[in-house]
């Protein structure tokens, strides 16, 4: 691509739009290893240049290649690209081959890459595969980018026959690209034994049209070969303690590649590390006895004189015996608690497992399963057992835990009344405890004066803490505030609430403050806290005026008289008439009057007085009623 096309613009790895593919197509059987593999090695500086006739593309010791110039890069930010990291799975500071294709694609000048291959078997398949990515952004060259566009080529080893050929059809950059892998299949003719393998440019230069490849791979194609076991099993796995004896293996090709195929068995202890084993070289293979971990596969060629070439086989599916080992579960200790408390038995052991529990070493009741944590009901022993999520393998091995909850003494708090500046003890009998009180005392009672909250802790045997609080209430001893005149009643004031009873004898007790119907006099008015804590006492001089009274000689109400006025130390009673005239002043008690105005008989009507009793004013009216 041109310099001058993009500035300043950060690449994201894309994905291809899509792979319009022309003779381009992956081995659909059974690939053998690798015949040949380039992935560009690994590295933070640039290069090697590539070996003389591999491209015809100029190398560039540095990130910034022009049309028709490569590099080889882990990293790379010229131009806006951006390249994070190669194909290759953990490669650190891999690399890959960066190319800014060329203007010319019609000629051998837009040759990517070519590499010859030899020691090859006639009439066998092979697949030619790489990983392209577009390393241009979508938003490059103003969104209009030229795409990535690719030809994979198969020549004879003459380089003047073509024997496949693909492209890759149109690349285009995206904002969430990703490497995509592109293949070409082609079959060896009779006596063909090397080719040339071509990646060219199939797009135009210009503005885009920039890619990195990488993991340049060319392997035998082969049927699609599986291999199952007599129950038509493609892996078998066995539990700690087990074996399989007399396992016959079948290899089972598509024959769509090879017609009279040839066979070598191959075992691995891992899975990685392959070696024949001798004389098995037909399609089954009869295993005597198998107590751990194998591995299992059949190397297939047309030739038997090809089966152990890595040019001409191909490899078939593992089967897999894999021998699942048992994992004792790890106690997380006895559960050793107070009556109250909460806490589950529990185990740890490998997440490949589910842990069911039992009430008995051996078989027994299933209490609870696939749970790493139980909580029985009772005391006693109970056992977790490991099973495999996979194979379903059970530690016959069961791990025993013991639950013990420990019983505490049942405990009530109380809520106690004391009469203010009384004593009260507080007190708890159990048998076998430590006490401790709030108070600092280890004693089983204590002795309090004050209210407030005391608490008693008692410590069991076991170590177990129960506990609970004294609430201790005064009761504070009756105060009256007021006694008051109510119109014909008596009412008794206190400075605080309290469960009262109240009296104006001494002896007849009532639980209303208020006294109705009270004669004028004096009084004694008692206040008493029901539960014995004291009692308060007041005189009262309750005053009675009478509303209305008839001078008619019939000694019924005769006279104006005030009861209880003789109680009073300072006395005075003026009565008038509706016009203020006064017709009686008074200052000495007891006080009566007869309804005459200097010895004539008033009229029937109302009249006024006021009244001063100790500083204090009464007035009202009465009816003179004749």
């Amino acid at each position: 691509m041109n310099k001058k096309s993009l500035t300043g613009v950060v690449f994201v790895l894309a994905s291809f739009a899509s792979q319009a593919q022309t003779g381009l197509g992956f081995c659909q059987g059974n690939s053998g290893d690798a015949i040949f593999e380039e992935d560009f090695g690994q590295g933070t500086q640039n290069g090697p240049a590539l070996p003389p006739g591999t491209t015809t593309y100029d190398f560039v010791n540095g990130n910034d290649p022009n049309d028709g110039e490569y590099t080889i890069t882990n990293s790379t930010s010229a131009y806006g690209w951006n390249l994070p990291q190669d194909h290759t799975l953990n490669d650190e500071n891999g690399k890959a081959f960066i190319v800014n294709a060329s203007n010319d694609s019609t000629s051998e000048s837009g040759l990517f890459y070519q590499i010859p291959i030899n020691g090859l078997c006639i009439n066998n398949s092979y697949e030619f595969s790489a990983w392209l990515i577009n390393i241009l952004p979508a938003s490059g060259c103003e969104g209009n980018g030229i795409p990535v566009n690719v030809r994979f080529q198969i020549w004879d080893e003459t380089n003047t026959i073509i024997l496949a050929e693909g492209d890759t059809g149109n690349i285009n950059g995206t904002s969430s690209p990703v490497w995509e892998q592109f293949a070409l299949t082609f079959t060896t003719q009779p006596g063909q034994n090397s080719v040339i393998l071509k990646m060219l440019n199939n797009g135009i230069g210009g503005c885009g049209n920039d890619l990195a490849i990488d993991d340049i791979v060319f392997k035998s194609c082969g049927d699609f070969t599986e291999i199952i076991s007599e129950n038509s099993e493609t892996n078998i796995q066995l539990c700690e303690g087990e074996s399989l004896t007399n396992l016959t293996l079948e290899a089972s090709p598509g024959f769509s590649v090879y017609k009279s195929p040839n066979y070598q068995w191959q075992n691995s202890q891992d899975g990685d590390n392959w070696t024949n084993i001798p004389g098995e070289t037909n399609n089954l293979l009869i295993v005597p006895q198998i107590n751990s971990d194998q591995f299992y596969r059949v190397l297939v060629a047309e030739d038997f004189a090809n089966v152990n070439s890595t040019a001409c086989n191909s490899i078939s599916s593992v089967f897999e015996v894999n021998l699942i080992e048992f994992i004792d579960p790890v106690s997380l200790g006895d559960v050793f608690i107070c009556e109250g408390d909460s806490q589950s038995m529990a185990v740890e052991t490998d997440s490949t497992f589910r842990v069911n529990w039992y009430d008995s070493e051996n078989a027994g009741n299933l209490l609870a399963e696939n749970t790493f944590e139980f909580k029985p009901e009772n005391n006693g022993t109970y056992y977790a057992e490991a099973t495999t999520l996979e194979g379903n393998c059970t530690n016959p091995e069961r791990v025993a835990i013991q639950y013990t909850v420990y019983e505490t003494p049942e405990l009530e708090d109380e809520t106690l009344e004391i009469c203010e500046g009384e004593r009260i003890t507080l007190s708890e009998t159990i048998e076998n405890v430590d006490y401790v009180w709030s108070t600092g005392e280890t004693g089983s009672s204590i002795e309090v004066d004050t209210a407030g909250i005391y608490r008693l802790e008692l410590i069991t045997a076991d170590n177990c803490v129960v506990s609970k609080a004294f609430v201790i209430e005064s009761i504070f001893a009756p105060q009256i505030s007021a006694i008051s005149k109510v119109d014909n009643s008596l009412v008794i004031e206190t400075v605080s609430e309290g469960d009262f009873s109240y009296s104006i004898n001494g002896f007849s007790y009532q639980s209303q403050p208020v006294f109705d119907n009270i004669e004028g006099g004096l009084y004694t008015v008692y206040v008493r806290e029901n539960s014995g804590c004291g009692i308060a006492t007041e005189e009262f001089i309750f005053l009675e005026i009478p509303a209305f009274f008839t001078p008619n000689a019939d000694q019924i109400n005769d006279t104006f008289k005030i009861e209880g006025d003789l109680y009073f130390d300072v006395f005075e009673i003026i009565i008038f008439d509706r016009f203020g005239k006064i017709l009686v002043r008074a200052d000495e008690a007891p006080f009566e009057w007869d309804g005459t105005y200097n010895g004539n008989n008033m009229p029937a009507d109302d009249y006024w007085y006021r009244i001063l009793i100790d500083n204090q004013t009464y007035s009202g009216n009465i009816t003179l009623t004749r």
